[in-house]
């Protein structure tokens, strides 16, 4: 079967940091772009940060940019988001994202119709 399990969520305090991670099943997540997004009660789900296939080029949407880290271990195929200086605005569901076809460029997007294949995600409650 072929999915994507995010983990790494819980509460956190304002200014903490925690990791998040994506793994893989059924597939070899390394051919592909992975994105991450979230979703916070009541709003659209947005675009967070995204990793290319090749050269790992990264993208960051401008509210976590210099705060929030993507990364990928190709051998443990998982693709992990740290996530540091949390803000309570952080509060979201987290999810990752690829295609279901092979990425043939190493440009990732933050928009969500360029990916089809999400995991069910993990929940960042940033609260004092």
């Amino acid at each position: 079967q072929l999915q994507l399990v995010e983990s790494g969520g819980g509460l956190m305090q304002p200014g903490g940091s925690v990791r998040l991670s994506c793994a893989a099943s059924g597939f070899t997540l390394q051919y592909y772009n992975v994105g991450w997004f979230r979703q916070a009660p009541g709003k659209e789900r947005e675009g967070v940060s995204c990793i290319g296939r090749s050269f790992a080029l990264t993208y960051y949407a401008d509210s976590v940019k210099g705060r929030f880290t993507i990364s990928r271990d190709n051998a443990k195929n998982t693709v992990y988001l740290e996530m540091n200086s949390l803000k309570p605005e952080d509060t979201a569901v987290y999810f990752c994202t690829t295609s279901t076809r092979i990425s043939l460029s190493n440009i990732c997007s933050l928009t969500d119709s360029a990916y089809e294949r999400w995991g069910r995600g993990t929940q960042v409650t940033v609260s004092s």
